[in-house]
């Protein structure tokens, strides 16, 4: 099945001010370190409108703002920020003016989406998930809060190049993060997969060929019993997306078309599809829903009106789900 289309209608860029600050990365990078801030050079943004078979219209990511004042003593750590799902994430974030951490294994692609950035509200750190040894304990200080958005595809492809596996990025990559998040984090958040619980069962074994929902259940059942504060997202199969070429102006109008309404589930019963837009949504939503602790999720996006932002309205959808 062909993923559904999009347009993106670009905001235009403002120039950067004086008081700009550049994304810092690890302290130990020195001014000759090919990833100090001085040595990366800002690609261009992509200002052009993108179109595909089906228009995308309702917009849910709002325009962004240039605010100062933060209005959250959050500091969320975002793990594969600049992934589909996971750039959404870091957008809303900003856009909210939540502090925001990522860590990534090239933090030149935080500049090409999110441009230059106050070190007070967006963050660098380089490192990866699947090397233990990256996970210094300075990535983690004044943490609030994770999402982690890591993922690969089912099936082999380029995105596999570099030991990029599912075993070593849901399994070996998720259980070496989750050993190294401090105890004093408020909440994890694991995005997964629908399917996870029926790896043997048809359709989903043709889809575990490779071990990819085996992989991201055992990464699910190490977070559940990691004893850290967690909830679990299983979107379907993600549509809308993923943005990787484009800036933050751009993510910022990212919408969603005629499949605006969200569905959640619990139990593993879903099937269909769901916007990435909708997955990020439900992330950062789900940190300020004390219920949602301790609970797997499953989430779909259908045809007809959705939640948007309204932190009511997912509340609702999320406690529908947690009585059913």
């Amino acid at each position: 099945m062909a993923p559904n289309s999009l347009t993106l209608a670009p905001l235009p860029l403002k120039p950067p001010t004086q008081t700009s600050h550049s994304l810092p990365l690890l302290p130990f990078r020195t001014l000759t370190s090919p990833y100090h801030p001085r040595n990366l050079k800002r690609k261009p943004t992509l200002a052009a409108s993108v179109s595909r078979s089906n228009a995308v219209t309702e917009q849910v990511i709002q325009s962004h703002t240039n605010q100062t004042t933060l209005s959250s003593s959050k500091l969320v750590l975002v793990v594969g920020g600049t992934g589909g799902v996971g750039q959404l994430v870091v957008a809303s974030l900003l856009d909210r003016n939540i502090r925001a951490r990522l860590l990534l294994r090239n933090p030149e692609k935080a500049i090409t989406l999110f441009g230059e950035q106050d070190e007070e509200k967006l963050q660098v750190r380089q490192g990866d998930t699947r090397n233990p040894e990256d996970l210094d304990p300075s990535i983690f200080e004044g943490v609030t809060h994770v999402i982690c958005c890591t993922g690969t595809t089912a099936f082999p492809s380029k995105r596999w190049d570099g030991d990029n596996t599912p075993e070593r990025t849901d399994w070996e990559g998720v259980r070496n993060l989750v050993s190294a998040v401090p105890s004093s984090v408020k909440r994890i958040i694991l995005v997964s997969s629908v399917g996870v619980t029926k790896f043997n069962e048809i359709p989903w074994s043709i889809m575990n060929l490779f071990g990819v929902l085996k992989y991201k259940k055992m990464g699910e059942d190490f977070v559940r019993n990691s004893g850290l504060p967690y909830t679990i997202i299983r979107p379907g199969r993600l549509t809308d997306g993923p943005y990787t070429s484009y800036d933050l102006n751009t993510l910022l109008q990212a919408t969603a078309g005629e499949r605006r309404a969200v569905v959640i589930g619990q139990g593993d019963k879903l099937v269909g599809e769901v916007s990435r837009l909708v997955v990020a949504e439900a992330c950062v939503q789900a940190l300020d829903i004390d219920f949602t602790e301790g609970q797997i999720y499953e989430i779909n996006s259908v045809q007809g009106e959705g939640p948007g932002k309204d932190p009511r309205k997912w509340e609702q959808l999320f406690k529908a789900a947690t009585l059913n």
